[in-house]
């Protein structure tokens, strides 16, 4: 008897066919297959993947789920913390006001914010606007962080105001060191000139002309209910969602909170426009040819320098444009930038003479993950020079071997620990307020018999003091901040003066895994008179 197909099972699969589209040459047939792996192996809940290639969105597509232990699924809309891949944006920002020559980038910052200073004030005549965002001032890297990292209550002009006291770690436009509080500055710069507050302007010149409805200028977006992944951490083994850290004062650096269609669309717009200009497919170009060019040149050396199990990817030149890293691969030029805030890691990666764009997104720390991914793409689209790289392997073997090194590290300062000694005073004299200069005030206190510790302006960020030995004590932070791979302890010593009292309060990391956001290191504290420290310095 002949048999005719069900009309349901027809549909069924048309409707299949047009969801799933055939896929673009280049794309890995098993890309799939591989983000799956990649999320078993690097732990992590959910990623959204988008690929652009000659002007077409060839992926956009979710990867798992938005929080442990819910079935809702991630999606190309998805919005995810993009952390340092702002910091493209904030460029074009101050790109778009160039072109309107209502600034140039070679302008003194202080022609446009007169408070602006640095610590030296021939640098601060010298800094230009340029500077501010190519990593090349002089600061070290991640100096001033902890004015807005871990969550603060500084202002943005607060921490612009701050700048003035970090010393130096290297000559003005000397080497590269990457620092976020002057992409702060940039901000401001932005909120000066163009008389509208950096994210207000964010949006209306770039967001909402290229349709990315979904894109906030905030890391804390709507609720979960919006499609929004939630952030997580690998806390005692086990990986567990987080409320997202609030980092609005430092939004021109790191605030943006994004899906991989809506950056689909951004890097589509610099892809085409870089090209075509004003007229080009892309629709609206927010940037001219010329601008987008100058992102994507050279404007401080970076190293070039490789660990071993990924030394396939040790480029001839390396260096840091306008909110872009630059590298060569296969005879050509890689435009990049990472992004990672607590939870939220990514990558945003463009080969300008392939049209080619890579966006991966996920909410885990895991930046092996996002590296794996977009390496496959790559290789996909660029071929495969030599013996094939298992990228999973490769960058899960760069960060066992890092890791074996901090742990390293922490071993030997255990072992050179000077067993059997005690504070030279009682814990009440150790007691009090100290001042940094850029951050203000840490509290000292006794509760129950031992020392606490109270970073003032950072909510939730107090350590209960272990003594290691003599006046050197370890912060034990009761706040989670990062995963279990980045330990965020500090080694907190009391220097004391001849009188036999503190005269000094120095802070450093435990272990080298720790985030260079937590910038202890820079802090200098000295004691204030208690009636001083409701005044803010």
């Amino acid at each position: 008897m002949r048999t005719h197909p069900d009309p349901r099972v027809l549909l069924a699969a048309a409707l299949a066919l047009l969801a799933t589209p055939p896929a673009w040459p280049g794309v890995p047939a098993d890309l799939d297959a591989y983000v799956a792996r990649v999320r078993r192996e690097f732990r992590v809940p959910g990623i959204s993947v988008a690929v652009v290639k000659d002007g077409e969105v060839v992926v956009a597509k979710g990867y798992g789920i938005r929080r442990e232990g819910e079935p809702a699924p991630v999606d190309e809309n998805t919005l995810f913390g993009i952390a340092s891949n702002t910091k493209a944006f904030t460029c074009a920002a101050l790109a778009i006001l160039a072109e309107e020559r209502e600034l140039s980038w070679d302008d003194p910052v202080t022609r446009h914010l007169p408070e602006f200073q640095m610590r030296d004030p021939w640098v601060t005549r010298e800094v230009t606007v340029r500077d501010l965002v190519t990593h090349r001032a002089g600061l070290g890297r991640g100096a001033g962080d902890l004015m807005w990292w871990p969550p603060t209550d500084f202002s943005r002009a607060e921490i612009v105001r701050g700048i003035r006291h970090l010393e130096p770690s290297s000559g003005f436009r000397s080497g590269y060191a990457y620092n976020n509080v002057m992409y702060v500055a940039a901000g401001e710069v932005v909120t000066r000139v163009a008389g509208l507050r950096w994210d207000d302007y964010v949006r209306r010149r770039i967001l909402e002309p290229l349709g990315m409805d979904r894109t906030t200028t905030s890391v804390s977006p709507p609720g979960r209910a919006a499609n929004v992944a939630s952030p997580h951490l690998v806390v005692a083994g086990a990986v567990v969602p987080i409320a997202p850290m609030k980092f609005d004062n430092a939004a021109a650096a790191a605030g943006l909170s994004s899906s991989a269609a809506d950056l689909a669309r951004w890097v589509r717009m610099l892809l085409e426009c870089a090209v075509a200009g004003e007229s080009g497919a892309a629709g609206t170009c927010v940037l001219g040819a010329a601008s987008i060019r100058q992102m994507w040149t050279g404007q401080t050396v970076q190293p070039t320098t490789r660990p071993k199990p990924i030394a396939v990817l040790e480029p001839r030149l390396a260096a840091y444009g306008l909110g872009f890293g630059l590298v060569d691969d296969r005879g050509r030029k890689v435009v990049s930038h990472t992004g990672g805030l607590p939870g939220y890691v990514s990558r945003v990666t463009l080969v300008p003479e392939e049209r080619l764009g890579v966006v991966v997104l996920t909410n885990q720390e895991a930046g092996a993950a996002f590296h794996a991914v977009t390496h496959h793409v790559l290789d996909g689209f660029l071929g495969v020079p030599g013996t094939p790289v298992d990228w999973v392997d490769a960058f899960r073997e760069v960060e066992e071997a890092s890791a074996a090194r901090a742990k390293e590290t922490v071993r030997k300062d255990a072992a050179a620990r000077h067993q059997g000694t005690r504070p030279s005073l009682d814990l009440t004299d150790y007691a009090g307020v100290y001042r940094d200069p850029w951050y203000g005030d840490v509290r000292a206190s006794v509760e129950a018999g031992h020392l606490v510790l109270d970073l003032t302006r950072t909510e939730g960020m107090i350590a209960d003091l272990e003594h290691w030995h003599h006046d050197t004590f370890v912060a034990r932070w009761r706040g989670t901040f990062m995963s279990d791979d980045a330990p965020y302890d500090a080694y907190v010593t009391f220097g004391l003066g001849r009188d036999g009292n503190v005269e000094e309060v120095t802070l450093a990391p435990v272990s080298p895994a720790i985030d260079f956001s937590f910038d202890f290191q820079d802090l200098r504290l000295a004691p204030v008179p208690e009636e001083a420290a409701a005044a803010r310095p």
